[in-house]
């Protein structure tokens, strides 16, 4: 990957010293292609950014002072590259899934279908992909690297999201990741703001850990601690990653177990990842009985619908991911299969399997090709999306779902 060296002095103020060697670095990803979707109610062919890896640009900096200690940061934008907007809404549009919609699925009376109409169009309008246009949406951190570990602080990737993206048979790439069956709600929290992780590497061994600081009260409101544990071999790899975040009100909320290994095996390499997604208080629904409330629902039934979406969205799933990543001269073929595990009630599995090609044109830019189907059991309605974006929801639950996606990606 081509990247833009500076010395640190044309970018910065004067008077850095001249012993230490300091650079900043400008690199990026664009990433867009035609994405064909089938059993959704919007529309089927779209121009979509973020088909393999979501589109970016960002800045490194880094300082070397000698005798292993160094300063670095990082910034790093999204963007997309269909519409130049720093983020998106899930292809599939502003809905919510029949569970969330449908007074009767939610197990209430349907005299209240007026008020879970209300209810399930402001969650969907949560759904999407840096909503709030944040600049620096996808990491925004300093650094401070020391002989014994490194310590950063910022906006930055929590550890089980790590392991899940480093075992994922496609690395998070395309409609094929495992992530794509448990997106809504979120099975593991991809990034946090306000945290401070220590990080440690030794030969093939890596560590973190990390813990979230927020500014509202409680004050263990939205709060994650994480911990993850990496091992690289001679032709094998094995993962631990832990994730551990309250709601808004500081109840213990979703808890993310993974597991991951791969190994070579023949030409390729054979992925596994494992992982248990827990939550019993799910986040952002403590203030539904007020909404309902302040638009003329009795407090009774501003708490039963409430109560409803608190047990709708609970989660308590299991999730699997076996893959095979070939590589052939120019050409990278990996087939996965995923399935989300619903333990509940309602018993929402998903699965999805496919086969992605990605075709190098040069070190730098590639040709991609995804051939993915969601199968979709119950009351699930997962619709494919892609590594930037969310494929939302399909027309009705147990509606399957196909996809087929044609991109090029270019690294900077």
């Amino acid at each position: 990957m081509k990247k833009l060296l500076l010395p640190l002095a044309l970018v910065s103020a004067a008077g850095v010293q001249a012993q230490t060697a300091s650079t900043v670095e400008l690199y990026g990803v664009a990433d867009a292609g035609l994405n064909f979707v089938t059993g959704t109610n919007n529309t089927t062919q779209r121009l979509a950014s973020g088909i393999m890896d979501g589109s970016r640009f960002g800045l490194r900096g880094n300082e070397d002072f000698g005798g292993g200690w160094r300063a670095l940061f990082t910034l790093e934008n999204r963007f997309e590259l269909d519409d130049g907007n720093l983020g998106n809404r899930p292809a599939s549009g502003l809905q919510a899934p029949d569970r969330l919609a449908r007074a009767d699925l939610l197990g209430l009376p349907g005299a209240l279908q007026p008020a879970v109409t209300g209810v399930a169009a402001t969650l969907a309008s949560r759904i999407g992909v840096n909503t709030n246009n944040a600049l620096f949406d996808r990491q925004a951190f300093a650094a401070l690297v020391t002989p014994v570990g490194a310590v950063l602080a910022g906006r930055q990737y929590t550890p089980a999201y790590e392991v899940f993206a480093n075992f994922d048979a496609t690395k998070t790439q395309s409609s094929l990741s495992a992530g794509q069956v448990s997106a809504v709600p979120a099975g593991v929290e991809i990034r946090m703001s306000d945290s401070v992780a220590y990080r440690i590497q030794l030969g093939g061994f890596s560590a973190a850990a990390m813990v979230t600081f927020e500014t509202i009260t409680p004050k263990d409101a939205n709060r994650l601690v994480g911990v993850n544990a990496i091992y690289r071999g001679t032709g094998y790899s094995v993962g631990f990653g832990y994730n551990e975040r309250n709601n808004e009100l500081g109840d213990k909320a979703l808890k993310s177990t993974v597991l991951g290994a791969t190994a070579d095996i023949g030409p390729g390499t054979a992925s596994v990842l494992l992982g248990q997604i827990v939550d019993d208080n799910p986040a952002g629904l403590s203030g539904i009985s007020a909404l309902l409330q302040a638009g003329g629902a009795s407090a009774a039934q501003g708490n039963l619908v409430q109560s409803a979406y608190i047990n709708a969205l609970r989660q308590d799933a299991r999730l699997y991911n076996v893959g095979y990543s070939l590589k052939t001269g120019d050409l990278t073929s990996t087939a996965a299969i995923s399935l989300f595990d619903d333990q509940r009630s309602s018993n929402a599995d998903v699965m999805s399997y496919g086969v992605t090609w990605t075709y190098a044109l040069t070190k730098r830019t590639d040709i991609n090709l995804v051939l993915a189907h969601f199968d979709n059991k119950d009351l699930a309605q997962a619709a494919p999306g892609g590594a930037g974006f969310l494929g939302g929801f399909t027309k009705s639950a147990g509606t399957d779902s196909n996809n087929v996606a044609i991109g090029l990606r270019h690294r900077f």
